[in-house]
């Protein structure tokens, strides 16, 4: 994400009551504008043997042969896949799921201390809040850019509980590590210059948003709460196994790889009875970069999309964000 260009028009939004106060303040009836009862009808698939797949990071890291082409499958086929045997990241990421749930148990007019303001994204509440009718999410986040460290905004970082800002810099720098050993063998399987394709998101930016949901009795009418992804029109619910990360491969990656590989469609259903929380971290390439297909993948169908530097590509994706459109449809050139 950008810095100071996401001004109120491209990124800040109107302030909405904190949805963790609400939660606690309300006797049981959700206000209108957090329900969305047209998504009920939605099929949800629950298939237990129906998953995303699970890749070995440590097989990929010997360019074993098997889990270079589970990996290829996953990106093309789903979109999304569950990341094992990432060295050295676990104690991290347990202190970040820890330092994180902290942050939101704190009183709330400290939490509020780290309010978002109109002229941005980084802080505490919610985004892209652009009217007084618009529908809003039934949760609250912490949205913070951590990387590259000149853009960090340290006002909106919690001092509480004590550890939480070196363990969120700890975090950041593992999570472009992690990232940064994905890239390769994308690369490879998309048969593009492994070291160019690397280069393109050294010194990227890297956001993440830590975000608490609180119960919902009206969460219900779902039969499975947590993350699902849309696939074949059906909603598949997702079993995050321990200790792993579930990694999408985002509409920048679909982009660039002319279509090859799969952004997924995506959404958090909450629980009627526990709160749920989660921590979503987004890596794109550097400034200057041009977000469009790769020209070695345009050599026999062409271009699929349209392409943008990378500051415009933010701004244009941020501009439609409340309507909830993909970005990669509106980039899509006509066939």
């Amino acid at each position: 994400m950008v810095g100071e260009e996401m001004s109120r028009e491209l990124g800040g939004s109107l302030p909405v009551a904190n949805v963790q106060a609400l939660a606690s303040s309300c006797s049981g009836d959700i206000p209108l504008r957090y329900l969305r009862p047209e998504l009920q009808s939605e099929e949800v698939l629950v298939d237990d043997t129906l998953q995303i797949p699970t890749i070995d990071m440590r097989n990929l890291m010997v360019d074993d042969d098997d889990e270079m082409g589970k990996l290829h499958s996953a990106c093309k086929e789903w979109g999304f896949f569950q990341l094992i045997n990432h060295d050295g990241v676990a104690e991290v990421m347990e202190k970040m799921k820890a330092d994180v749930q902290e942050f939101f148990k704190l009183p709330q007019k400290e939490k509020n201390a780290y309010a978002k303001q109109p002229t941005g994204i980084d802080g505490y509440g919610q985004n892209f809040v652009l009217s007084e009718e618009q529908k809003l999410n039934w949760a609250d986040d912490l949205f913070l850019q951590t990387l590259p460290i000149p853009e960090r905004k340290m006002k909106f970082w919690p001092q509480r509980p004590t550890s939480f800002r070196e363990t969120l810099d700890k975090y950041s720098l593992e999570l472009v590590k992690v990232s940064n050993c994905l890239l390769k063998p994308m690369a490879k399987n998309l048969a593009i210059n492994p070291e160019q394709f690397a280069n393109m998101f050294e010194d990227g930016r890297l956001s993440l948003r830590m975000n608490y949901y609180p119960p919902c009795e009206q969460a219900r009418l779902n039969e499975v709460q947590g993350l699902q992804i849309k696939r074949n029109g059906k909603w598949i619910p997702i079993k995050p196994l321990p200790g792993a990360f579930i990694v999408n491969i985002g509409d920048v990656i679909e982009i660039l790889s002319n279509g090859e590989y799969k952004s997924i469609e995506h959404r958090a259903v909450v629980d009627p009875e526990k709160e749920r929380l989660s921590i979503a971290a987004f890596y794109t390439p550097c400034d200057g970069t041009i977000i469009g297909p790769l020209p070695e993948l345009t050599k026999e169908n062409g271009a699929k999309y349209k392409s943008a530097s990378r500051e415009d590509y933010i701004k244009y994706v941020i501009a439609r964000k409340p309507d909830g459109k993909s970005s990669v449809n509106l980039m899509k050139l006509e066939s």
